[in-house]
Formats: C-alpha cells, structure tokens, sequence
C-alpha cells in the first residue's frame, strides 16, 4: 500500500512539474498581436520573413529565429520565448533588424514628408541602386514588363544634379529592350537605407517613401561623358574595373513624370520644375 502511495506521489509531483511549462511546437509558435514592442536584435545570419495567419493570431515567427536545438531545457526554451517575443514587434519585415547610429548614416535623415520634392531628390542622390522597369523583347515575354536591378548614380555625394546616370554593356537583356523601346521606369525605396530600418516601418508601408522616375533612356553624349564618369565611379569604384570587352557606356533618363508615395494619404506626381529646384542637402 505504501508503495502504490509513493508512485502516485511521484506522478502528482510529475505533473506538476509539467504544468510550469508550456512546450511550444519545434516549428513555430504564435505571437500575440497585442505585444508591441520598441525594437528587435535577431542574432541569427540569416531570418526567414514572418508570416500572417489569416483570421487572426498575429505573427508566427520561423524556427530559423529560434533554433531548438540551441535549447537545453523546457525552462530555457521558455526563457527564450519570453525573451524574444519581448523584442518582436507586430510590425516586424522581411529582412532582419539592426541596430544603426545616425553618424552611420549617408544623411541626417529624409526631409519632412511635406517638401514632396526634396523628399525625392533626396531619395534619389542615397540611393545606390534601384529597379529598371522595361518593355521585354525576350521571345517568352515579349511585350511584357521585364525588371532589372541597376546601380545608379545622380552625381557625387557632394553634387545631386537629380539625373540618374546608367553604366551599362549591349550584353544586359535590359539594354536589348531599350534598343526596341527606350522608355523605362527607375523605382527606389527608401527601404535601402536605414530610416526605414530604424522606424520599423515595412518597406510597404506608405510611411517607408517609394519613389518612381519615368522616362526615356539615352546615350550619355560625349560632352556628359567626363560627369557621367565622376558619378558613376565616385560611387560605385569597382565599375572601373569592369571588363572592357563588356563594351560598357553610359546612359541616363530623361525624366518624363515624378511619381512618389512618401506618406498615408495618397501620392504625389511632381511637377519637374520642382524636382530639379529642390535640394537633397
């Protein structure tokens, strides 16, 4: 009798001892939507992007964040969880959070949303790259929007002129399309940067500026070619070590519409006057 006593002791303490845990799944576990959070520190390489849960749970957060086997102990998996989800934000992007300082920045920051010009020629100078949007001459595609990333450059850090400037070869299928039609669209997000990062805005988010220059693509001409040169190279060196059997040129675009969505409320077609007025400083 005392025997079965003790066991049944010992289960009671057992299920005790299980009930100061809450064991998650190894794959994932839920974030409720009302934690909000100031900012977040991922430690991994590399995080997954989070996903919805439609119908409303919040955000699961990818095993990749939260590596199991990194755990030792129930008590440790939930210390870990307690500690993370305090450093989630409901709000949380695609690519992981770092922390940055303002002296690391290219600028003090964007203008205020109101200068809607300054804002894009300001997005336009920090920007190093953007998205070239062309009329595809590909045989599977043909006729249909073709994207290409481009490094891009309106002058040096100390000379917007708020003309971007191209350093392209024949090779690139972008450069093809151009030859059949040379009118293109150069989108940038201000996601590029740090601001958004820091604001833990998601680069969707209206707040997170976009920027879209439409126009038409040219040769630089020969005049244009030593600035052309100085843009380019000043930001991006390594291209003057491209290939030259790559046949590489220079081009820009001749702005046509100033299309930018810098916060809630709708978007801004800027007058081109104004565009180029405005300073990025």
């Amino acid at each position: 009798m005392r025997v079965r006593y003790f066991s049944l002791a010992v289960f009671a303490n057992v299920l005790c001892l299980c009930q100061c845990y809450t064991l998650k799944s190894s794959v994932s576990w839920v974030v409720s939507s009302n934690d909000v959070v100031e900012d977040a520190d991922l430690s991994q390489e590399e995080v997954a992007p989070a996903l919805l849960v439609e119908g409303g749970a919040g955000l699961w957060v990818n095993q990749q964040a939260f590596p199991v086997d990194s755990v030792d102990s129930p008590a440790e998996l939930v210390k870990q969880e307690d500690d993370n989800v305090a450093q989630l934000s409901s709000r949380l992007f695609s690519y992981r959070l770092e922390k940055t300082s303002a002296a690391s920045s290219n600028s003090n920051g964007p203008p205020p949303h109101q200068e809607t010009a300054r804002t894009a020629r300001y997005i336009a100078h920090n920007s190093d790259w953007g998205h070239l949007a062309t009329i595809s001459t590909q045989e599977k595609i043909k006729g249909l929007p073709f994207g290409n990333i481009f490094s891009v450059s309106d002058g040096p850090l100390d000379n917007s002129t708020g003309v971007m400037y191209f350093y392209v070869t024949p090779m690139d299928y972008t450069v093809s399309d151009l030859q059949s039609n040379p009118h293109a669209s150069l989108t940038f997000s201000e996601a590029e940067g740090e601001f958004c990062r820091q604001m833990v805005y998601d680069p969707e988010d209206p707040r997170c500026a976009r920027l879209t220059l439409s126009g038409k693509m040219v040769e630089v001409a020969p005049e244009e070619q030593v600035f052309a040169k100085e843009a380019m190279f000043s930001r991006h060196p390594v291209m003057a070590k491209w290939p030259v059997g790559h046949k590489w040129f220079f081009m820009k675009l001749e702005l046509i519409q100033v299309w930018l969505q810098d916060w809630i409320g709708g978007v801004s077609l800027i007058p081109l006057e104004d565009y180029f007025k405005a300073t990025p400083f």
